[in-house]
């Protein structure tokens, strides 16, 4: 298919869909783009020339739809549109699996830039970067305030057990990847669950927050111009459980890996980014959360990013993964090991 018909996306039965679902939203033909990053769901910017649009879709070939939930995410940023949280402009939710071979949502499309590493961070300068991290905090804040009940997410999740729920799960994700020895692992998971802290109030948890999960543009200020946060994206992991997860995750990857030329990375090295001391800081005064148990959660998101690399690296063994840098996804799984354990002792 052409780069303006991508795999995956059919842009006459979109057009066709659109017409029929908001007459008169588009005005010409329309051309597709995949826009590359996304680890899982398919991610296409649609444009008629004028307007722009993201359609959002499972993989193609998927065999497990509850682990690429269109439903799920379109609930979710429907919910929080009308709230202080930034989240693009849902349009439609297609469950018809005719039109595009899955379902799929159709959301406005957020001008703004994900920044996946230091390197990228860089060019913005070490005051602009403080300012960007420091505003990621603030929105998680602004996240973890809005109330489930309020915006008809009352049942989104099962906050009861969440931790020990999340740790079971992703033990059994270990398991379902092991084909090698891995010093430490079964020993992180079995202090994780030794020491589980007990959660507080449950909100809504995006479940991968980060930098490059989020657009940020620039916008006039009253001494010039500074950096938002336009949207948060990729909310398939998103439920109601514990908001410290989503805090230890964002202090994990505001941590120095030590692997240059990694093919995951942190912009934990990039000039001005805060750090992981003040991260917490400030969301601790600006939530009023006790984070005393930081690093349990900090632990517990070395962990889950350690099973999910093993989980790559063992269908890499198998060729059932290509591309650039999956040869050198296994080496970084002790890495990360090292880190959860590491993290624990020192408290």
């Amino acid at each position: 298919m052409s780069p303006d018909h991508p795999p995956g996306l059919d842009l006459d039965r979109l057009r066709g869909l659109l017409d029929r679902e908001h007459p008169g939203l588009v005005h010409g033909t329309l051309t597709g783009r995949l826009i590359e990053g996304g680890r899982s769901n398919l991610t296409y910017a649609v444009s008629d020339g004028t307007s722009k649009w993201v359609v959002r879709r499972p993989p193609l070939g998927h065999v497990l739809a509850t682990a690429h939930d269109m439903r799920r995410e379109h609930r979710v940023i429907s919910a929080l549109h009308p709230t202080d949280v930034p989240v693009p402009r849902p349009v439609l939710l297609c469950e018809d699996e005719e039109v595009l071979g899955a379902p799929f949502y159709v959301m406005e499309f957020v001008d703004g830039t994900p920044y996946r590493t230091a390197d990228q961070l860089a060019p913005l300068g070490p005051e602009r970067t403080r300012g960007a991290v420091l505003s990621l905090v603030d929105t998680l804040v602004e996240l973890h305030a809005v109330d489930p009940a309020e915006v008809g997410l009352a049942g989104f999740g099962r906050p009861e057990g969440f931790l020990d729920r999340q740790l079971r799960r992703w033990g059994k994700q270990l398991d379902a990847s092991r084909n090698r020895d891995l010093a430490g692992i079964d020993e992180l998971h079995a202090e994780l669950g030794r020491r589980l802290p007990a959660s507080p109030a449950p909100t809504v948890v995006h479940g991968d927050y980060r930098l490059d999960n989020v657009l940020i543009g620039t916008a006039s200020g009253p001494n010039g111009e500074v950096d938002e946060i336009r949207a948060i994206l990729d909310w398939e992991m998103s439920t109601l459980g514990d908001p410290l997860t989503d805090l230890g995750l964002l202090v994990m990857y505001s941590l120095p890996l030590g692997t240059p030329d990694s093919p995951v990375s942190t912009t934990a090295e990039a000039p001005g980014h805060p750090a992981p001391a003040e991260l917490i800081e400030r969301y601790a005064a600006r939530s009023g959360r006790d984070v005393s148990a930081v690093s349990w959660y900090t632990a517990f998101a070395w962990f889950k990013l350690a099973v999910i690399l093993e989980g790559i690296h063992y269908r890499y063994t198998l060729g059932q993964t290509v591309g650039r840098g999956f040869d050198r996804i296994g080496d970084l799984v002790p890495v990360f090991i090292d880190h959860g354990l590491t993290t624990l002792q020192e408290g």
